[in-house]
């Protein structure tokens, strides 16, 4: 598979600091030990493929794990493995599809949207103590850009998709 090139068109300065702080924050939030600091103060003893998966399903209907996947953007033998490990630890069941029997949809169990809850929970007071020094204009213009940017970029992601040929 090529690598797709990029355009002709540089970007602005401005597009390449998102671009440099946004890795940033990705690299921060995503270091296992920042996964391991939040899920020990959250008392919540989730593996970081866990996490995810419930933190999707929180925002969700419940759904079938071909499509659950396909929202996490990984491979459907992963969400097997890690809906097996959260039904053993309680947090999600398996409940039939109503528009199909002989299918499955995965569910938030109370615990799954209680651990859920604690993790959210956690995070927030994370960043509230980070950002206690900004001013509630700034933390509300930050949240609405961010809100926006990720809009464009999934109907961006949607267009490349509709775009592109199929496999």
């Amino acid at each position: 598979m090529s690598t797709p090139r990029p355009s002709d068109a540089s970007a602005s300065p401005e597009v390449v600091e998102i671009e440099r702080a946004l890795y940033r924050v990705t690299y921060l939030s995503s270091r296992a030990r920042q996964h391991e600091r939040l899920m020990a103060a959250a008392g919540v003893p989730l593996d970081r493929a866990g996490a995810a998966l419930l933190r999707k399903m929180a925002d969700e209907e419940p759904m079938r794990p071909g499509e659950l996947a396909a929202r996490l953007g990984v491979e459907a033998s992963h969400v097997t493995r890690t809906v097996q490990q959260l039904e053993r630890s309680g947090h999600v069941v398996r409940v039939p599809d109503p528009d199909d029997r002989r299918a499955q949809r995965i569910e938030l169990t109370d615990a799954g949207r209680e651990a859920i809850a604690r993790i959210r929970e956690t995070g927030v007071r994370g960043m509230q103590a980070a950002l206690a020094h900004w001013s509630e204009e700034d933390l509300r213009r930050l949240a609405t850009l961010f809100h926006r940017m990720v809009d464009d970029f999934l109907a961006h992601a949607a267009k490349a998709d509709a775009d592109s040929p199929a496999d």
